[in-house]
């Protein structure tokens, strides 16, 4: 019995080994948004470890909801949380939840192409909801030149630009106008796609860049990694304490404070237009969506192991990419969420 058991010992431990050094191949889906850093994140996981790629196609929010809730990708990512209705399409067709782990807070932004001003531009709530209700539709109208004191603005017709297609970054940008704007809440409200009143739609954030670059006059909302990286301008919002704020980091994770000391035990958290003078007002968390359970236990862990490094090792890249980290409070709950995934 003895010679045995040290034979089905030495034959699990080789069996580990060689588990150890199979490649493992795991797919996910979603958001735009956050793509620069999980790109950044993916690469220096398979650096450190070697035998796990993690494949993940940009294809916003929308999509990535849709494909985790179908089962073709092994997670999703979105920058607005799942609703009641999309938890129960999973719920229903997997015979279990899907969990919300926040990784990195960012900003949506508005940017601007107007060949005539080089100057930094003021926006106040009403001005935007204005302009993307199709209401105001000269950038020389009161509702933007009085804010704008000393700044030449075109008798020109603006030019909206808004995502095509299903995207957290719409979620965001909605959800900001629908809680500063009484008229766009109840005509268009919040969510990943919504009917525009106007405008040209561009897919991804990378679309918005483009259509904006190469579209006169225009205005549209992207991430603010975009914004920079293409070095296109973007404005200063009035917050809900009165002060034209720019999207920081430091105004974004100001944005958090409220909400990382009575976070929700399932991450699902809306963070714009908060209070205080310092605050971004359209500001988010990103989230990856992770399935509660796996049938496939080596990806499970994988998962799992690499959730605990985004949490820990992965937050020292947030900023040098314009992503805020997480606050403390935050990670803290979130590795102990981890333990849920089985």
């Amino acid at each position: 019995m003895k010679r045995i058991s040290a034979g089905l010992a030495v034959a699990l431990g080789f069996a580990g080994l060689l588990w150890a050094d199979s490649p493992l191949s795991i797919n996910g889906a979603g958001a735009t948004f956050p793509n620069p850093i999980y790109s950044k994140w993916f690469d220096e996981y398979h650096k450190k470890f070697s035998t796990i790629q993690i494949n993940y196609q940009s294809q916003g929010s929308g999509a990535g909801i849709k494909q985790v809730t179908e089962g073709t990708v092994d997670f999703g990512a979105s920058d607005g949380p799942m609703n009641e209705e999309q938890l129960k399409a999973y719920q229903d067709k997997h015979g279990s939840g899907i969990l919300h782990f926040p990784t990195v807070l960012g900003a949506v932004v508005p940017t601007y192409n107007i060949p005539s001003v080089s100057a930094e531009l003021n926006f106040t709530p009403e001005a935007l909801a204005g302009i993307f209700l199709g209401k105001i539709t000269k950038w020389n109208d009161p509702a933007i030149a009085d804010v704008n004191k000393g700044v030449t603005l075109p008798a020109e017709d603006i030019v909206v630009v808004h995502r095509a297609d299903g995207s957290g970054t719409t979620y965001c940008w909605t959800d900001y106008l629908s809680k500063v704007s009484e008229e766009w809440k109840t005509k268009v409200g919040k969510g990943t796609s919504v009917n525009w009143p106007v405008g040209l739609g561009g897919k991804g954030n990378e679309g918005v860049t483009g259509t904006l670059k190469n579209t006169p006059d225009s205005i549209g909302y992207v991430e603010l990694i975009y914004a920079e990286s293409n070095k296109i301008p973007y404005g200063n919002v009035k917050n809900a304490a009165g002060v034209f704020v720019k999207a920081s980091l430091a105004s974004v994770t100001a944005a958090a404070a409220g909400a990382a000391k009575e976070m929700p035990d399932d991450f699902r958290v809306s963070i714009t237009n908060a209070p205080g003078k310092a605050v971004y007002p359209i500001s988010t968390f990103t989230w990856l969506l992770i399935p509660e359970k796996f049938t496939d236990s080596a990806k499970r862990d994988a998962i799992k192991g690499f959730l605990k490094w985004a949490l820990a090792d992965g937050q020292s890249y947030a900023e040098a990419l314009s992503y805020a980290k997480l606050p403390k409070e935050v990670v803290a709950k979130e590795v102990k969420a981890i333990n849920k995934i089985q």
